[in-house]
């Protein structure tokens, strides 16, 4: 589990920042450290994480914020706080926020890593006992396992690719899915063929996709494509991160 583990770090402290990066990579997990709140949130927004660990007293933006605002984006993310304080208040706001522990500074190294495995392992089965392959965004609804994109005017089959790529997407809605990411998921290589076999496969889901004006995917020059859902009032769309069922 831990190899392809990708961790968010947001500490403001360096020398404490670099000292918790090193520990969890020699544990096996992929570490990115940022070291204030926006800086955090803007590499959460371009990334793929699956738990992150944020210092509470942070310039520029605090943990508690940036929680919020990573929650918004990714509901169902397992959180961890670090903080120096010990404040009955402090600790509840971070449950409250929806965080899954709340470790206070100084602590034993190897006891977080335990604690993240845990909290990992947890989620792991609960998104395994609750696995779905439905998706929705605009006036769509896709199911992955089946390769159907459905509107209340159309029906459309997807082939085992458009399926993949189109999952990947869904999965970052709002967010940039990298290149290299959808190119090795699904091709199993970033070469220069398999680089425009993806190009044409993202032309076709644009295709399929016309029908909603309040969807596109865009094109983020040298980084990616992003399945940008815009505000709409009259659509049944909801948050769409993870898949949900009705």
């Amino acid at each position: 589990m831990t190899k392809n583990t990708t961790i968010l770090l947001v500490e403001d402290e360096p020398n404490f920042g670099a000292v918790m990066k090193n520990y969890l990579e020699i544990s096996d997990f992929q570490v990115c450290h940022c070291k204030n709140g926006n800086e955090g949130l803007k590499k959460f927004q371009e990334q793929e994480f699956n738990l992150c660990i944020l210092d509470v007293m942070m310039p520029e933006m605090d943990g508690f914020t940036l929680a919020k605002r990573i929650k918004q984006l990714k509901p169902n993310i397992p959180i961890i706080f670090l903080t120096a304080k010990t404040l009955k208040e402090d600790i509840i706001r971070g449950y409250r926020i929806g965080a899954d522990d709340y470790i206070t500074k100084p602590f034993d190294s190897e006891l977080l890593i335990y604690k993240i495995r845990a909290i990992l392992s947890r989620n792991n089965i609960e998104n395994t006992n609750s696995q779905e392959s439905n998706y929705y965004f605009g006036i769509f609804s896709f199911n992955s396992e089946l390769g159907i994109l459905k509107s209340e005017f159309s029906e459309q089959k997807l082939s085992p690719k458009e399926s993949e790529l189109l999952k990947l997407l869904a999965d970052n809605l709002n967010r940039i899915l990298p290149r290299s990411n959808a190119l090795q998921s699904i091709w199993g290589d970033d070469n220069f063929y398999t680089t425009r076999s993806m190009d044409v496969y993202i032309t076709k889901l644009r295709k399929y996709l016309k029908s909603d004006p309040n969807l596109s995917i865009d094109n983020i020059h040298g980084r990616g494509f992003r399945l940008l859902e815009k505000q709409n009032p009259t659509s049944n769309s909801h948050s769409t991160c993870h898949p949900k069922s009705r």
